[in-house]
């Protein structure tokens, strides 16, 4: 029967001489040692040939969870939608929010522009700089996911002069206690490349209006870095800040533990490139109201990897799905405090945007609520379309007749 094999690396071998003649005969040489026990069964599943001779490789798969497949997931192709959520020339439809049921049928909010894409080189006054320029948030509701009437908009840009003049995109929906709250970015004239996106928040008794929007934004990027010299260029700064010091974005409000957890995507001030891709990390406010006010997590930030916000309760914590950006992308992770996430699976082709479907059963299994949903896809660089996704669980790869 085999025993467990103990692999030793050797630290280092401090030795403690002194050029006195009183200290040469004392032996001080102890070292210090640390043991990666390996187990015969981690060298079976892993299939580790020699274990007195591991590679950088097997080392960091010896310290990998056995956590199992029960959060590995594959998406299919995106299929698209009919009716009025249909890819519409000239047109920008984006940024789908979670879907709930209501009123025997689905709705969705959704950023909503026309007009092409125009960048920042010519009238920023009159231009669209992004797609997600000068839009409002409008809604849709279907009966079956597949076929959507669009039923007007539901938040429009604010008066010239407030935080939310100039563009209200990338919404949320959340449902609590029969209000419903809608929670999205904001951006205030001129869209400039150093302009300094917010966090705004409406309310209704109805998913279908009239909105009641807030007359402050609920959340503002962190107010620590310095920009250098005056020119519109985001990376030249003197100090980056916090990892939010540019932007606050992708808001999504989750009821959790009795509070509100507003999770968002922060954008720093100087930001770069790491051996991961852009350096984009999320963040929690949380909150003991719906409408605030939000105190930013002294653990934020709360990832180190990610674009759009995707959570969703799940086992007594919170899970995201990490994608786009940074060394975890392409992650699912839970979290058993919705502060402190771990890595439960790596997967491929995370679609992006993801609208959850709320009605699903997320006690069931931990991706359930990811077997369908909406997404958006780039027609081309001026505009944008609503897609629906969909995933299954994988356990098993087999060949065709296997």
């Amino acid at each position: 029967m085999l025993k467990n094999l103990c692999i030793t690396s050797l630290m280092g071998i401090v030795l403690l001489q002194s050029c006195s003649p009183s200290n040469q005969g004392e032996k001080e040489a102890i070292p210090s040692e640390q043991e990666t026990t390996v187990t015969p069964e981690q060298l079976d599943k892993l299939g580790i040939t020699n274990a007195d001779h591991l590679s950088a490789a097997s080392k960091r798969a010896l310290k990998w969870p056995n956590i199992g497949n029960e959060w590995f997931i594959e998406f299919s192709d995106l299929q698209p939608l009919k009716g009025d959520l249909a890819y519409e020339e000239g047109v920008v439809r984006r940024d789908p929010s979670a879907m709930i049921f209501e009123n025997g049928k689905y709705y969705v909010w959704y950023s909503k522009s026309v007009g092409t894409t125009d960048g920042f080189a010519g009238d920023i006054e009159k231009d669209k700089v992004f797609p997600w320029d000068r839009c409002d948030i409008w809604y849709a509701t279907s009966e079956d996911g597949w076929t959507w009437k669009e039923e007007g908009m539901a938040v429009g840009r604010g008066e010239p002069g407030a935080y939310d003049d100039r563009s209200v995109f990338t919404t949320e929906i959340m449902k609590h206690e029969g209000k419903y709250y809608l929670t999205y970015q904001t951006v205030k004239s001129p869209y400039t490349v150093r302009v300094k996106n917010q966090i705004g928040l409406a309310w209704s008794d109805s998913p279908d209006g009239p909105w009641t929007k807030s007359e402050e934004p609920i959340l503002s990027p962190a107010d620590n870095g310095i920009w250098k010299g005056e020119e519109q260029d985001r990376f030249a700064v003197e100090k980056k800040g916090d990892f939010d010091s540019h932007k606050v974005h992708d808001p999504c409000i989750v009821p959790y533990n009795g509070k509100f957890y507003l999770y968002y995507k922060g954008e720093q001030m100087g930001e770069e490139i790491t051996f991961g891709g852009r350096q984009i990390r999320h963040g929690v406010a949380i909150a003991d109201n719906p409408q605030g006010p939000y105190v930013k997590s002294e653990f934020n930030p709360i990832s180190n990897s990610g674009h759009e916000i995707c959570v969703w309760p799940y086992d007594g914590g919170i899970a995201s799905l990490i994608t786009t950006d940074g060394p975890e992308k392409n992650t699912i992770q839970w979290s058993p405090d919705g502060v402190n996430f771990e890595i439960m699976s790596s997967i491929k082709g995370a679609p992006h945007a993801i609208g959850l479907n709320r009605t699903a059963d997320t006690e069931k299994e931990p991706t359930e609520i990811l077997r369908w949903g909406l997404s958006h896809i780039y027609n081309n660089s001026d505009y944008q379309s609503i897609m629906r996704f969909s995933s299954r669980r994988v356990t098993t790869h087999k060949a065709k007749g296997e």
